[in-house]
């Protein structure tokens, strides 16, 4: 099962980085997005990352930018990879939706980066063909891509994405359907009881992250880290994790959720733990 045609839904800085590391393996992507103009403006931001990679040798950002081509809907493709909105709601309309409009042996996946697949599976009739394809921030990168099977994930499904995968230049490793998968299981606690470092007055947010970078050798602290991701989608994925494991030291701190109702979201909003400019 080789996937030459691709449907990537989601332009946001997931879905833009995951259609750029796809055509840049040589395969046609068409990327879709409800938002006006997002599309448009992934390619522009793929555009700028490919031009950065061809001066270290990457090939020419139109020769990659030429498999690229922004649809405004659905289509059809052996593979759709989903990358909208952390909300499980959004996320099984879409499946349902594609589930009814792409070719019957057409896989789909989904970048979730907590979501349940068994939840995405179970709005559709091909649940053996339903996978979760969780690839890092920025994707064209970070190496990593978490495989999520599902109950009904069959053999050949996950066999295919996972060489699809290392096709892409990526190493894949593979989950189970567990809340939170590995990945978040282990991080958002960590960057959850670094806010709450914040927020019992421990230390100030920048002596907290340079505490984690150099202590730890993480390349970058809690925080940023969180300020990159998103600080809604942390307090997303933390719900997740604390309604899937029924664990109440999984509840998002309240500093975190206060930053995300005051609009403070991280990176994208230019203001969160850090100011952006």
């Amino acid at each position: 099962m080789r996937f030459e045609d691709v449907l990537v839904v989601g332009a946001g800085q997931m879905g833009g980085g995951i259609a750029q590391v796809v055509a840049a393996s040589g395969r046609h992507v068409s990327l879709y997005d409800t938002q006006p103009g997002a599309s448009d403006r992934a390619v522009d931001t793929m555009r700028e990352s490919l031009g950065r990679l061809a001066g270290k040798g990457g090939p020419p950002p139109e020769d990659v930018l030429r498999r690229v081509t922004v649809v405004e809907d659905l289509v059809p493709a052996g593979l759709m990879i989903e990358a909208v909105v952390e909300d499980a709601d959004v996320k099984e309309q879409l499946f349902h939706r594609a589930d009814e409009e792409l070719p019957p042996a057409a896989v789909l996946a989904s970048n979730t980066s907590s979501i349940p697949i068994a939840t995405l599976a179970a709005a559709t009739d091909r649940p053996d063909k339903v996978i979760g394809m969780h690839f890092f921030n920025p994707v064209p990168v970070l190496k990593l891509v978490e495989i999520v099977r599902g109950r009904d994930t069959s053999d050949a499904t996950s066999t295919a994405i996972t060489e699809l995968a290392r096709e892409l230049g990526k190493t894949p490793a593979v989950a189970n359907d567990f809340p939170g998968f590995v990945s978040n299981r282990i991080l958002m606690p960590f960057i959850n009881e670094a806010v709450w470092a914040l927020n019992d007055g421990v230390a100030e947010a920048e002596a907290i992250d340079t505490i984690a970078k150099l202590g730890f050798a993480h390349p970058m602290g809690p925080l940023a880290l969180a300020d990159l991701i998103g600080l809604d989608t942390c307090v997303a994925i933390m719900e997740v994790l604390e309604e899937g494991l029924g664990d109440d030291r999984y509840a998002p701190c309240p500093l975190l959720r206060q930053q995300v109702a005051a609009g403070r979201l991280g990176r994208k909003s230019g203001t969160g733990f850090f100011e952006y400019r």
